[in-house]
């Protein structure tokens, strides 16, 4: 067979409806078009993933279909791991140190390091059992939660909107235990607890980035420029917030730390 031969057959779908022809079966023109238009309709899909991917890149406020359906960002997911990570580890060590002065009371506690600094104090307290247990059990499971939701969206979950809630829930009652402590330090027992400054540190990111991806996800009904506001300066709302933590502590413990550091 010739190439000029080969170049002038038609497709095989295009013989074998003709084949079709000949023994007497009807081939309508829609038949006809049916093999081109998947490819096309594929097309179309790919267009759009890419068009809603680019408009995603070019307003960051904007949710991507990945979190419209659900799911959650890299950068949620790193503050999640990290953050349950940092505070599993922080209310484990409360809890350890509570184990030690149950045992001796006498005993010198490692997270004791000078007047200023430390949590003998607080773990013996009642504001460190506000609900009947110690915080840092609670602060153990609330941290573990985290931790697993953290894993639960890098493996892909894309959960309901009933769990985003909870989440944002659960996190602004983290953040409003926070600062309900930190007034109980500043003011009654005026000292740091180096635990529970770790737990402050990462309670911080978690209630930002939670309440700005929950409202930008459509989870959270918090008004468009609100949900901007949070996603667009997460960074700078948590930047400023520590800032004005560390001021306001320099400034509280002005005369202990000119005595601590001799200046």
């Amino acid at each position: 067979m010739s190439r000029k031969q080969r170049r002038a057959e038609p497709p095989q779908s295009e013989r074998d409806r003709d084949a079709d022809a000949d023994l007497g079966y009807e081939v309508t023109p829609s038949d006809r078009f049916d093999d081109a238009e998947e490819p096309e309709d594929e097309e179309f899909l790919d267009e759009d993933v890419l068009l809603d991917q680019e408009l995603a890149r070019l307003d960051r406020a904007r949710p991507s279909a990945h979190q419209r359906a659900g799911g959650a960002p890299r950068e949620l997911i790193v503050v999640l791991i990290i953050a349950g990570v940092l505070g599993t580890w922080a209310s484990v060590q409360l809890i350890l140190s509570r184990i030690t002065l149950a045992l001796d009371p006498d005993a010198s506690l490692g997270c004791d390091l000078n007047p200023l600094v430390g949590c003998g104090e607080f773990i013996t307290s009642w504001q460190a059992s506000a609900f009947g247990w110690p915080n840092a059990v609670l602060g153990t499971i609330g941290f573990s939660a985290l931790l697993a939701v953290g894993v639960l969206f890098a493996a892909g979950a894309r959960p309901a909107t009933w769990l985003w809630r909870g989440l944002a829930a659960g996190t602004t009652f983290g953040i409003g235990w926070v600062i309900w402590f930190q007034y109980h330090a500043l003011v009654n027992f005026r000292m740091l607890c180096p635990y529970c400054l770790v737990v402050w540190a990462v309670t911080i990111p978690v209630f930002v980035h939670v309440m700005a991806r929950a409202a930008q996800g459509g989870h959270l009904p918090l008004g468009e420029r609100l949900t901007r506001f949070l996603v667009m300066d997460r960074w700078l709302i948590i930047a400023g917030w520590y800032l004005a933590l560390v001021v306001l502590i320099a400034v509280w413990f002005w005369d202990q730390w000119r005595l601590i550091f001799g200046f």
